[in-house]
């Protein structure tokens, strides 16, 4: 089977595709309620308290931004990852796997997860204090806040870490095998 009819290669661009459209989608989501969340500090929230039951002018509005503001560091992140696969599969698709290309980018994604790894260190204490929050409102509301420590995700840093390196070393050795002929 030719990589240009090959089932996986087309599946793999059409779901880095969609996860690329869906965090732009997540993107401009945060990007729209980032400004919303500054309002609930103001007058308005004060006056939204008064028609609700709901204590709108409490909500701790720092750490709900830094939390949206993370995820917005996140999901663009992500976007770029999805991005670099799919350049990656679209050489495959060509016939070209070990292009020089490929190495930097398989670099380029596993930095791109240590980011994401280390971006959710800092919204941990600030998802805490949005629990602590919503836990006045019952049992209904109950929101659990997990380390953040994603060992699969370490393992997925290290593996593409290592297939740069063996692309780096397969594109290498195509010059050296191209200059001898």
């Amino acid at each position: 089977m030719s990589p240009r009819n090959d089932l996986l290669l087309l599946s793999g661009k059409i779901l880095t595709l969609l996860m690329q459209i869906f965090m732009a989608i997540g993107a401009a989501a945060l990007v729209v309620t980032l400004p919303f969340v500054t309002l609930f500090s103001g007058d308005l929230a004060k006056g939204l308290a008064d028609a609700s039951e709901i204590p709108i002018q409490d909500i701790p509005t720092l750490p709900l931004a830094g939390v949206l503001l993370i995820g917005l560091a996140i999901v663009s992140a992500l976007f770029l990852f999805f991005g670099r696969l799919r350049a990656i599969i679209n050489t495959v698709s060509e016939g070209d796997p070990f292009a020089p290309a490929n190495s930097e980018r398989l670099s380029q994604m596993a930095w791109l997860l240590v980011a994401v790894q280390l971006l959710v260190l800092p919204a941990i204490p600030l998802a805490i204090q949005l629990a602590e929050f919503a836990k006045q409102f019952g049992e209904d509301a109950n929101i659990e806040v997990n380390s953040g420590f994603d060992l699969s995700g370490i393992l997925m840093i290290i593996i593409l870490f290592i297939l740069a390196r063996v692309f780096r070393h397969g594109a290498a050795m195509r010059e050296d095998l191209e200059g001898t002929v």
